[in-house]
């Protein structure tokens, strides 16, 4: 059983992907999700950081906030199952992922949220940020509904 049974994971981005592989990228991971339950891609109106981050905040409140942030920890895919698990052992029913614009997330918005969660010490592209993050998403609810994993 994944996660998603449990608890709606959402991913809250500024603006819809404009670039074609990113577009891919989203739809079949979001297919390959489907099975797993709830998983949910939200869009704010795209415009500057500290516009956008209120956009998010606003969006995600009462939700378990996580904002990608290149300044974030970087979680093994392990970890990040670990940390969805403990997740639902204390019960949280919803949890957001904050992906900024162009210009990332101000201050307050990484004050705000639970955990600040980098998956790369590179700068990203917010646009690709998100494909690998559905995609990690994806690898952990297959890890949760009992697949093997070949990094083990």
């Amino acid at each position: 059983m994944g996660f998603s049974v449990v608890m709606t994971i959402a991913i809250f981005a500024a603006a819809k992907p404009s670039i074609g592989y990113a577009q891919e990228g989203v739809s079949f991971f979001m297919e390959r999700l489907r099975p797993f339950g709830k998983v949910e891609l939200r869009y704010v109106k795209d415009g500057s950081s500290k516009d956008v981050s209120a956009r998010l905040l606003a969006a995600s409140e009462g939700w378990l906030r996580i904002a990608m942030d290149e300044r974030g920890e970087c979680w093994t895919t392990r970890v990040f199952e670990r940390k969805v698990r403990d997740w639902q052992l204390h019960s949280v029913k919803k949890a957001a992922f904050l992906i900024g614009a162009a210009d990332g997330h101000t201050e307050e918005l990484r004050r705000e949220c639970a955990h600040v969660l980098s998956l790369s010490a590179m700068t990203m592209q917010h646009e690709l940020a998100l494909v690998v993050l559905l995609e990690q998403i994806y690898r952990v609810q297959t890890l949760l509904a009992g697949s093997p994993y070949h990094r083990d």
